[in-house]
């Protein structure tokens, strides 16, 4: 039994060490559409999407050799939504932009197609995890034609997984924590990337919302992201 166990362990770390071996360390950005949840069934508005970007770096250890590889990765991402009140008939346009970014980390597995000798189409999915860092909220008012602007820094609650007592909670600011899933698709050509991805967070954003009955607030992002691998094809 010992000698099994003493097999399947050298087997185990062999195989871990070959993975490392390939292992190769990549650098991504891109542009995010993102918009925040206003229903219980995780519906968005199309007219409140905000543009942002994220950049970052990834590693690619192949679990199956250019088959099978988990991808984790660190990101600075910007997420949000705006809010555009207006009326046609009056000389009235209110408008609300809030953007906050995060330190996000995805921990994705990404299934690999060959499509040529150095080109492969492929599909990923896996968990993230962020942490805010930044961000502002905007604000915009126009009557009779004369504006009034103001911004603020966005306030934290320092709201962590594990502390549901936290009396720093308020619902003028975000919670500090969230995390969620993602899929993407994309292709790898050499050593270069370029993926979809659509981001569906699971954790209410804004601090104070413990209500089982509502469901919403919730961050979603899709992305374009454009990559490059260093080490070998």
């Amino acid at each position: 039994m010992k000698k099994k166990f003493l097999l399947l362990s050298l087997a185990a770390l062999s195989i871990s060490f070959a993975a490392m071996s390939q292992a190769r360390v990549g650098i991504k950005a891109g542009w995010n559409l993102s918009n925040i949840t206003t229903d219980n069934a995780g519906n968005t508005k199309d007219s409140r999407s905000l543009s942002g970007f994220n950049v970052g770096a990834i590693v690619d250890l192949p679990l199956v050799p250019k088959i099978l590889s988990f991808q984790p990765g660190v990101f600075y991402s910007t997420k949000g939504t705006k809010v555009d009140l207006s009326n046609s008939t009056t000389t009235t346009y209110s408008k609300f932009t809030t953007n906050p970014s995060y330190i996000e980390v995805p921990l994705n597995f990404i299934a690999k197609l060959p499509v040529g000798p150095n080109a492969r189409l492929f599909a990923g999915a896996g968990p993230y995890f962020a942490f805010g860092v930044a961000g502002k909220n905007k604000y915009e008012n126009t009557v009779a034609g004369n504006t009034l602007s103001s911004s603020s820094n966005i306030k934290w609650d320092d709201d962590t997984p594990f502390n549901n007592g936290d009396p720093n909670k308020g619902y003028d600011k975000f919670k500090r924590f969230d995390w969620g899933g993602n899929v993407q698709v994309g292709a790898e050509i050499s050593n270069f990337l370029i993926s979809a991805q659509y981001g569906i967070g699971f954790a209410k954003v804004r601090s104070g919302q413990d209500n089982s009955t509502d469901d919403k607030s919730k961050n979603r992002v899709f992305s374009v992201s454009v990559g490059y691998l260093f080490g070998g094809k």
